[in-house]
């Protein structure tokens, strides 16, 4: 099932490339132990046999998604280059194509002028978005929802500045009521907005946070590492919809082109509406930027050595798949929306399940219905694994009994934590295989309720 086919587009394009250096002398490198690659590739592949099927649409758990053909292909391609983006001297064409893919990538947000790079993940795109705003607004409290990602409160303590959680509504996004009370209370630097949270999918209110901005004095960061893309989508809930689309003003947004961006791991961005945060970055180093007076992207980053190879990527993907509306790239993404919400109907009108919010991008949490919340808790793990030995792979989160009060009912409330089902449904190809997920996850919670 593995893509097979396309290893000869890789050695029609290698042969270009290897023609651009005809004019050098004839040469060849001295590999160590080459005569036994053959055996350690053997190997490797013997070693990835112990791996979920993260490619198949039966993979329906965490938050992976199979990188485009082009993309595993044209990084593949640049690896017989190896180019650095820090400086120009160390990839001069993969850093001209960072440079374009991540103006795309601005567009998409309707920013023309903006600084921004490309970055390891998100962990360190958001990293240097908070380590910017702590520099402009020094020893400020960074505020995030109790459902953003827990990196933000450990990317605060790494940056010495003060992080507070701020409670959620039932649907999972930061309570606008509670953020107001403690932005009365001052000392608030930087508000997080989660534009999609990793655990539901869940997209703060932008808006609302965007107004409170002009009553208090505070950075608006949007963390749109999972969510991002589908600001491209034409099948929203206006709520959500309205919410991606005023990221526009926000003063710096993080997106990770290594979930549905189609990009091998790991590829984020960091971007920031001002460019004149890159004064931030100022530093000297006499032996690195010599070659030229244009930008390098080490002059506006943290990270130094970083893949050219991802920029390269990047870039051919956008160029095969432009990041416009109603175009085929977008078209895919709703077709992720459309899986989550023919799933989630079918769950809500099961007794055997109760689902938690309605998705707002292409996540799923639902539980099997019992007498209380720890006896759902353990019936899930059960499906999990059943589920999980007839090749339908789910996840499993711990998420407060809040997010699912209104579907308790009269479910005993013995714990504060419940363990649910989670799906990510991020392959387009899902939704037409729905019906074959839900004829496997319908089976086996059937089989393990009779053996409850």
């Amino acid at each position: 099932m593995l893509d097979k086919d396309s290893i000869k587009d890789l050695r029609r394009a290698l042969e270009k490339l290897d023609s651009s250096f005809a004019a050098l002398p004839e040469w060849s490198s001295s590999v160590p132990g080459a005569e036994r690659i053959p055996e350690m590739l053997e190997a490797v592949a013997e070693g990835l046999h112990d791996n979920f099927p993260y490619f198949h649409p039966l993979y329906a758990g965490q938050m992976l998604k199979p990188p485009h053909p082009v993309a595993r292909l044209a990084y593949s391609l640049a690896q017989w280059i190896n180019p650095n983006n820090h400086a120009l001297d160390g990839g001069r064409a993969s850093s001209a194509m960072e440079k374009e893919a991540v103006a795309q990538l601005a567009k998409m947000f309707q920013w023309g002028d903006h600084l921004g790079h490309l970055t390891s993940g998100g962990t360190m795109a958001n990293l240097e978005a908070l380590w910017a705003a702590g520099q402009l607004k020094p020893s400020k409290t960074v505020l995030a929802s109790e459902q953003a990602h827990y990196t933000h409160k450990r990317i605060s303590g790494v940056l010495q500045l003060p992080f507070e959680a701020v409670r959620c509504d039932q649907r999972g996004r930061i309570d606008v009521e509670a953020l107001a009370v403690r932005l009365a209370k001052g000392d608030v630097g930087t508000v997080v907005a989660t534009m999609g949270t990793t655990a539901t999918g869940s997209v703060d209110p932008l808006p609302e946070i965007l107004a409170l901005r002009t009553k208090y004095d505070f950075r608006v960061h949007c963390d749109a590492a999972y969510g991002g893309y589908f600001v491209l989508a034409a099948n929203l809930v206006e709520e959500t919809r309205i919410a991606l689309k005023c990221m526009k003003e926000a003063d710096s947004i993080v997106i990770d082109p290594h979930k549905h961006g189609l990009q091998p791991y790991g590829c984020g961005c960091v971007l920031f509406r001002d460019p004149g945060v890159g004064r931030l970055y100022k530093h000297n180093s006499p032996y690195t930027y010599f070659s030229s007076k244009e930008l390098h992207l080490g002059e506006i980053s943290l990270e130094c050595s970083r893949p050219g190879a991802a920029a390269v990527a990047l870039w051919a993907t956008q160029r095969l798949l432009p990041l416009e509306k109603g175009g085929e790239f977008a078209k895919s993404l709703q077709q992720c929306r459309d899986a989550a919400m023919e799933f989630y109907r079918s769950l809500a009108a099961d007794p055997r399940f109760f689902v938690g919010p309605a998705p707002e991008l292409d996540i799923v949490v639902f539980a099997p219905t019992a007498k209380s919340v720890s006896k759902a808790s353990g019936l899930t793990r059960r499906i999990f694994e059943t589920c999980g030995e007839q090749n339908l792979h789910l996840a499993v989160a711990e998420l407060p009994v809040d997010l699912f009060e209104a579907k308790l009912a009269q479910m005993e409330r013995d714990q504060a934590a419940l363990s649910c089902l989670r799906s990510v449904l991020m392959k387009p190809e899902h939704l037409e295989w729905i019906p074959r997920i839900w004829e496997i996850l319908s089976r086996a919670t059937d089989e393990v309720l009779e053996r409850a």
